[in-house]
């Protein structure tokens, strides 16, 4: 999609498209056909879903006064997602266009992105929503993830990922100073578009030679010895392929530390990672947990110890990874070096961290679950760094250790973090003193934030309207209402979804955060929760103080409901519109009225929550106290 591939009157678009780009629900659209005659026939696709001429809809929305400028960015994707040689075909076409922009500036939607965004950004834009759209061909690895093996694997100036997908390992890779870029990226990929898309992104990146090849990394063995010697490898393989080339590839010298049975193909991509190192180098690999402990693996993983190929086993949570039902591994390995000893003496260590459940149950002021990436960062690199320095680690009872290399050799050489970590600590009598006055102070709270008795409200549409910006919706029958997207186009709020790479949702106090998959969990952000960077399972909405108080839209958007139509497409390529979520037209004083009772069931909530974990709390240590024999049933 260069400088002449982005066509006015032919680009097509489904009725979602015209949904985004209207700021309405596909609801809307589809009553827009049955009422006007004249809105625009199909010109494409099926009965059940049909698509229209772009031009042809601008037109009739702009005549009713219903779009007064596509955005670059959504014009820019319309004519992505509609071009007749596919989408990726498409997105290659705008990558080359966008590397040589701004000297041969790129005309249309897409030179206005660029010109907003920056090469990079617009294309990291059209990029992050061909993957929110269509996520399973490209087994992306989440960033944040991708930001902590990138800090594990440490600074390198070169790098290679064997089956770099879109390139985001290779692009969270850091440089030879621990900030700047690697000089040079080599990825490997096999579907041949995915492998173009990746090198143009680190193209445009700048500042790093790309050499991203299309092919099986395992199984194409002659090219694949083009790429040796690299100080880092960071890899996310593809989990459980049985047909990867065992039998071809039986007597293959990369198999150092014994051929992997056909069920473990996850073990020959850790030695294939091993044999592109250069001595010394580190490699870090996203496995999955049965890799650890599968018996049909057990020689290999004995072999990778004894030798001290293999440095670290870490558990990460369920969701950091796809399939995110799963809490992946990170395997960190180092190329053994013959003329430099092996940190911790005589006496070899593995490091094991199981961080798949503590920062699962951390919560902030206000109940929610905190961030995983700060603390899961913290405690995985604290642990491995001082680990990689001294060869140990104090370790903390079921979270770190470094058990002795020897003391793994056993029969099953299961290295399942959570199977080698010494238990966590007795509860005591004193520990459980303290979880009761904890429950104790918790009630009390509750019981002093129980809401008072409520007056009936005046009849509804009675004198409830106020002002709201203009174009922000029209009264309804009953009590006003506007929905989020009018707020959004008449500059109330700002609306914006997570998971956009070119230009990230960032909380501020203030903000309200809302779940895509649904409403009921609206929240505001208070300061100590602020920073924030969302993922796509969350919407960002910023209300203009002065126009809109934060509470009061939270407490309407939690018990709104996304319409059922749209809500049941969530789990395939769309996620439901939060736009036609409806609030009441309400004067800013009103509005603020309501929000400090939102604000104060909100508190209830938190404390009666707060209440109900220190509960469960006390009867579960209670309990294992009484069977541990640490304290009298009596």
């Amino acid at each position: 999609m260069g400088g002449g591939r982005m066509p006015d009157d032919t680009t097509e678009v489904t009725a979602t498209g015209i949904a985004r780009i209207a700021g309405v629900g596909r609801a809307t659209v589809g009553d827009w056909r049955r009422r006007h005659p004249n809105f625009p026939k199909p010109v494409g696709g099926t009965d059940t879903g049909p698509t229209f001429s772009l031009a042809e809809v601008e037109e009739w929305l702009r005549a009713r006064g219903k779009l007064a400028r596509v955005p670059p960015r959504e014009e820019a994707w319309q004519r992505i997602e509609s071009d007749p040689d596919g989408v990726r075909a498409a997105l290659v076409r705008a990558g080359e266009a966008l590397l040589r922009h701004p000297e041969n500036p790129v005309p249309g939607p897409l030179g206005e992105l660029a010109d907003e965004l920056g090469p990079f950004g617009a294309y990291s834009f059209l990029l992050g929503r061909h993957l929110d759209t269509h996520p399973r061909p490209s087994r992306a690895t989440p960033p944040e993830t991708a930001a902590l093996m990138a800090a594990v694997a440490g600074p390198a100036a070169r790098v290679l990922d064997p089956a770099c997908g879109t390139g985001g390992l290779l692009a969270a890779a850091e440089g030879p100073d621990g900030r700047a870029r690697p000089r040079e990226a080599h990825g490997w990929e096999r579907d041949p578009a995915l492998a173009r898309l990746a090198a143009l992104g680190l193209a445009l990146r700048g500042n790093v030679a790309v050499h991203v090849r299309a092919g099986n990394a395992l199984r194409d063995v002659d090219a694949a010895h083009d790429v040796t010697g690299v100080d880092v490898v960071l890899c996310h393989p593809p989990f459980g392929e049985r047909d990867w080339g065992r039998d071809e590839l039986a007597y293959d010298p990369r198999w150092e530390y014994g051929l992997p049975a056909r069920t473990e193909s996850e073990l020959a991509w850790v030695q294939h990672a091993l044999s592109r190192l250069r001595p010394g180098g580190t490699a870090v690999l996203l496995m999955p947990p049965a890799a650890a402990s599968r018996r049909t693996g057990r020689r290999v993983r004995a072999a990778l110890l004894r030798r001290g190929a293999l440095r670290a086993v870490i558990a990460l949570p369920a969701g950091a990874a796809s399939p995110h039902g799963l809490s992946p591994h990170l395997w960190v390995l180092r190329r053994p070096d013959g003329g430099r000893p092996t940190p911790g003496g005589p006496e070899p260590r593995l490091l094991v961290v199981d961080a798949s459940t503590r920062h699962q149950a951390d919560r902030t002021a206000d109940g929610r679950r905190k961030p995983l990436r700060d603390e899961l960062r913290r405690t995985v690199l604290d642990a491995w760094r001082t680990f990689d320095r001294d060869g140990t680690v104090p370790g903390e009872p079921g979270v770190s250790a470094a058990p002795a290399v020897v003391d793994l050799l056993d029969e099953d050489v299961d290295l399942a973090p959570a199977r080698c970590l010494p238990p966590a600590g007795r509860v005591d009598a004193e520990a459980l003193t303290r979880t009761r006055a904890d429950l104790d102070r918790a009630l009390r709270r509750a019981l002093h934030l129980v809401p008072v008795p409520v007056t009936p409200a005046p009849p509804q549409g009675a004198s409830l309207q106020g002002p709201l910006p203009d174009g922000a919706g029209q009264g309804g029958a009953r009590r006003a209402g506007v929905t989020v997207g009018e707020l959004a186009r008449g500059g109330a709020l700002r609306l914006c979804p997570g998971g956009n790479g070119a230009e990230p949702a960032v909380t501020r106090p203030g903000d309200v955060v809302l779940p895509a998959l649904g409403p009921g969990a609206a929240h505001v952000v208070e300061p100590d929760a602020a920073g924030e960077t969302l993922d796509r399972r969350h919407w960002l909405l910023r209300p203009d103080p002065e126009v809109l108080d934060p509470w009061f839209v939270a407490g309407f958007l939690r018990g709104a409901a996304i319409p059922r139509r749209t809500a049941g497409r969530a789990s395939t390529t769309s996620r439901p519109d939060v736009r036609r979520l409806r609030l009441p037209r309400l004067p800013l004083e009103e509005q603020r009225r309501h929000g400090r009772r939102f604000r104060e069931l909100a508190a209830f909530e938190t404390a009666l929550r707060r209440a109900a974990e220190l509960g469960e709390e006390l009867v579960r240590d209670t309990r294992d106290a009484i069977v541990d024999g640490t304290v009298d049933p009596d």
